[in-house]
């Protein structure tokens, strides 16, 4: 007798038979041979199976992760230090830079230099061993190096940022007439030269109408004395067409009362300048958030 065909399942749709022969129709297999190649006829209906249980329901819009052409799974945020940085840059542009304490505004500025590293515990050390942000940056490079983790990169990084403010500060100071910014002289020389470890002697020469020519380094000293030769600061003034001088000095320790060497070189500088027609405007001595003026003392 005959076997009759199950009957068809709802879920799978209409059963197709394949025709006994003819084109379409593969070949039989030999036995114990597995067929191969493209199926024939159209593809069963992805929806219909995943209903009957026989594929995984897929979320709307979505695809199985990890299959080709299709996309793929959301990925992970970016580490905690990544975020942290996106939200100090965003604080900086929109709320400006008053918004930025000097710890972050030290990472913002590593992290230029060190983009894979998290740079908070760098710039909490930075503070900690100089105290602030501009004692960091105005920092000997051999000191820098000696903070464990920055590197030749952080501390190039930190050197720039020093460079720049000293070239902004010298820029508007060009602009204007040097003896009616007062202020703003004293904020440049201060940023140059109240955070260094040993005396230096600048020179600011100045054209007739008291304009900035040039700044120049005159000597370098000890912790407490730097000889400067009055000749060479005339010759260098000739030399630069200036006709007037402002004698610059820092003092280490912090105080920038002068000292009697400090008011017998003033004089001296002075003498050899009037032989020239040259004017010494001033002699100014930079502390550490102090200056002293020795016109203003009375004593130019």
């Amino acid at each position: 007798m005959p076997k009759s065909d199950p009957a068809p399942d709802p879920a799978l749709g209409p059963v197709r038979r394949r025709p006994a022969a003819g084109p379409g129709r593969r070949p039989p297999c030999p036995a114990g041979a597995v067929a191969v190649g493209p199926p024939v006829g159209p593809a069963p209906d992805a929806g219909g199976l995943a209903e009957a249980g026989l594929l995984p329901l897929l979320p709307p819009g979505g695809a199985m992760p990890g299959l080709p052409g299709l996309p793929p799974p959301p990925e992970p945020g970016p580490p905690g230090h990544l975020g942290h940085r996106a939200r100090m840059r965003q604080r900086l542009l929109q709320a400006g830079p008053e918004a930025v304490l000097d710890h972050e505004l030290l990472e913002m500025v590593l992290f230029l230099a060190l983009p894979r590293r998290d740079t908070k515990p760098l710039a909490r050390a930075l503070l900690g061993q100089f105290g602030s942000f501009a004692n960091a940056i105005a920092a000997p490079p051999d000191e820098l190096r000696a903070v464990g983790g920055l590197g030749e990169a952080g501390v190039a990084a930190l050197k720039t940022v020093q460079a720049a403010a000293q070239r902004l500060v010298r820029a508007e100071l060009r602009q204007g007439v040097v003896l009616d910014g007062w202020d703003r002289l004293i904020d440049y020389l201060t940023l140059h030269l109240a955070r260094e470890r040993v005396e230096h002697v600048h020179v600011l020469y100045l054209d007739a109408r008291n304009r900035l020519i040039a700044d120049e380094a005159q000597g370098r000293g000890t912790v407490n004395h730097t000889p400067v030769y009055p000749r060479e600061v005339v010759r260098r003034a000739l030399e630069v067409r200036a006709t007037a001088l402002i004698l610059v000095h820092n003092h280490p320790s912090g105080d920038p009362t002068p000292s009697r060497a400090d008011i017998e070189m003033t004089a001296e500088v002075k003498a050899a300048a009037a032989v020239f027609g040259i004017v010494l405007h001033d002699h100014v001595i930079i502390g550490n958030g102090r200056h002293a003026s020795l016109r203003q003392a009375g004593l130019l």
